[in-house]
């Protein structure tokens, strides 16, 4: 198993925060053992998990926003 790493995540899309827990809720069920922080004004997630970069931004894609890496 990989050893967990903080992930910035950049997120476009989110309006409200029904789109933040919408997007929390993608990330934590893709990694249940997820710290999962998203921040509507700023439009950031930081998330500790041991997935990958790229798997987190394919849940927040199929949640139905645009993600890339942020300032990590």
């Amino acid at each position: 198993m990989q050893a967990s790493k903080v992930h910035i995540l950049r997120i476009e899309g989110m309006t409200c925060e029904h789109c933040v827990k919408t997007i929390t809720e993608a990330l934590q069920a893709r990694d249940p053992a997820a710290d999962v922080k998203v921040k509507l004004q700023g439009g950031e997630a930081r998330v500790v998990s041991s997935l990958s970069s790229d798997e987190l931004i394919i849940a927040i894609a199929e949640a139905g926003y645009g993600a890339g890496l942020g300032n990590n």
